[in-house]
């Protein structure tokens, strides 16, 4: 892939590959070039020569909930300059460099946040080519199924029913049921138990709630139906999966599933 100045690519879950600044020179290990960074920047060559900017960034995901993202993507999304969502990430990626370069109070949140942002907009930028994200990405801005997956999202409290659901896309519950399942890949109501499980994975990681709360949260009636329903995605209790979590040593608990967004090419590179 050859990057124009100003482009941004982003990378799901990255299999090994190499960079380089020019089509005739000769092309090296990322990898291997971001392991050896020196207070975040890599420089290849004499400082008077360098002739191309690359910024780039890292996103780990828990692996227990990153297929749920990390599916939906292509290998590689790639935003040009002249894209209508270029001008916003070359904004965005100013204000990181920006920040990365003061030390002012809160430097360290405001950089989490604005490569969150940034992050969000990329997926928009791929969602906003209808040919190319599949998933649950796809029809999150439709208006039919869309607006049911837009409903889970926002209460996944509520008990809801096929029916209801149908209704917010305005189909029968058997055209919604089939619809659902072609364009998000599973049964309505198993996506709702799996998006619920997926957010039960979190508090639980974190400690954020009980496990009862937790199972009025998510919309169960009791702890037994949510431990039942939670056993069943993840394969262990809700209090296993939180024993396990909290008693391992943080340091040896390492995503297995990640994201690396890049941009800001002064000239042309080849990836």
């Amino acid at each position: 892939m050859l990057l124009r100045e100003g482009d941004f690519y982003l990378l799901g879950n990255p299999p090994p590959y190499v960079l380089a600044s020019a089509l005739g020179e000769e092309p090296r290990a990322a990898t291997a070039l971001w392991d050896n960074a020196t207070n975040g920047a890599v420089h290849i060559g004499p400082e008077a020569e360098e002739d191309t900017y690359l910024c780039g960034g890292h996103f780990s995901f828990d692996d227990t909930n990153a297929s749920m993202l990390i599916d939906v993507l292509p290998p590689l999304v790639h935003v040009h300059a002249a894209d209508p969502r270029g001008k916003l990430l070359a904004h965005l990626s100013q204000l990181l460099v920006t920040e990365v370069e003061t030390t002012a109070v809160g430097g360290s949140l405001v950089l989490d946040h604005l490569a969150q942002i940034l992050f969000v907009h990329m997926l928009r930028a791929h969602a906003d080519h209808a040919d190319q994200p599949t998933g649950w990405l796809a029809v999150l801005n439709n208006d039919g199924i869309g607006a049911a997956l837009r409903a889970m999202h926002a209460d996944v409290g509520h008990r809801w029913t096929l029916k209801e659901l149908a209704a917010i896309s305005r189909m029968s519950r058997s055209a919604f049921a089939a619809s659902f399942k072609s364009q998000v890949g599973t049964p309505p109501l198993e996506y709702l138990i799996e998006w619920r499980m997926s957010l039960a994975r979190d508090a639980l990681r974190r400690g954020t709630r009980s496990i009862s709360e937790l199972a009025f949260a998510t919309g169960y009636e009791s702890e037994s139906a949510f431990s039942t329903a939670f056993r069943r995605v993840v394969g262990s209790s809700p209090k296993q999966f939180r024993n396990t979590r909290t008693s391992t040593d943080p340091s040896q608990q390492r995503p297995l599933r990640s994201i690396r967004t890049e941009t800001g090419a002064k000239d042309d590179l080849e990836v």
